[in-house]
């Protein structure tokens, strides 16, 4: 898709970051900069949004502006050494607490990819998510088995996201072409290439049937140990859009004052946190690359 028929959808990203206030941003980013000319023609930020704190302006206007974006803040949250704290903060909200699509979407959503009745499949669904981030949610439920009834979660891709994503890669492209052009490093950045590995990423990701091989695979290597444990995979419940995994309890691993206070010594922690990802590496040559909080408890 060619950059111009993106301009549209550029002048759009940087409207939505100019009525967040984000001002400074839209002026860092020279592609945007002829929007600012617009600024006196746009309605002023309501009373609601001009009393936020920079970090929650932020993490709305991603919000608003889709997948992409909110994935985009969920890495930039980690990089607290490059962030202000209070808007790592923010952004960290964004790794579950998106806001969610409606329960009865998610359930039937569930129902098309099972091919079956709720009821059916689960003793109890519950239509309130546990957690909404910005390409699934995930709803906790009880399945009944023959050998007792098992509490588990259930991950449901957002409707519509595969056409939303494919729009934002086409305008991640249009982006692209534009640096191949007139980027002074375009040789050594190589947009394209970067632009096809966040298609190749995102693709995978809207896979759930591939997230739960990958789980299993995690999960027999470190079989028997004790000092890893990965929810089991549901397979007769799960498909393409919907995984169905073991639900599990713990302490997010960057929640420091409950850490302390159920005795752990966060040092011991931290130590075998970078122990089993090199023994993922180099022993397995398959590892987690989303390590972030929300994912280690």
């Amino acid at each position: 898709m060619t950059p111009l028929r993106q301009l549209p959808r550029m002048l759009r990203i940087a409207a939505v970051l100019v009525r967040y206030r984000l001002d400074d941003l839209v002026e860092g980013a020279h592609l945007f900069r002829p929007v600012l000319a617009l600024r006196p023609f746009l309605p002023r930020p309501r009373a609601d949004i001009a009393a936020l704190a920079r970090g929650a302006r932020l993490r709305l206007a991603l919000v608003e502006l889709g997948p992409i974006f909110v994935k985009f803040g969920q890495i930039l949250s980690t990089r607290r050494d490059l962030l202000p704290t209070d808007v790592a903060e923010e952004l960290a909200q964004l790794r579950d607490r998106v806001p969610p699509f409606p329960g009865d979407e998610a359930r039937a959503a569930i129902e098309t990819a099972l091919g079956a009745p709720l009821a059916r499949v689960f003793s109890s669904f519950d239509p309130t998510p546990l957690a909404s981030a910005s390409i699934a949610q995930v709803h906790a439920a009880t399945l009944a088995r023959p050998d007792g009834e098992a509490a588990v979660v259930v991950k449901v891709l957002r409707p519509g996201i595969r056409e939303r994503i494919r729009a934002d890669v086409d305008l991640l492209r249009a982006l692209a072409e534009l640096a191949q052009r007139w980027h002074p490093a375009a040789d050594k950045i190589r947009p394209h290439d970067i632009v096809d590995e966040i298609e190749a990423t995102l693709e995978n990701e809207l896979d759930l049937q591939r997230e739960a091989a990958n789980a299993s695979l995690l999960r027999r290597n470190f079989q028997g140990g004790d000092d890893i444990y990965v929810p089991r995979v549901y397979w007769d419940q799960t498909r393409e859009g919907v995984l169905t995994l073991e639900r599990v309890h713990g302490i997010p691993v960057d929640d420091l004052a409950a850490l302390d206070a159920a005795g752990i010594d966060r040092v011991a922690l931290a130590e075998k946190g970078i122990r089993l990802f090199y023994t993922q590496v180099f022993r397995d040559n398959f590892f987690h690359a989303d390590a972030h909080p929300g994912n280690i408890w």
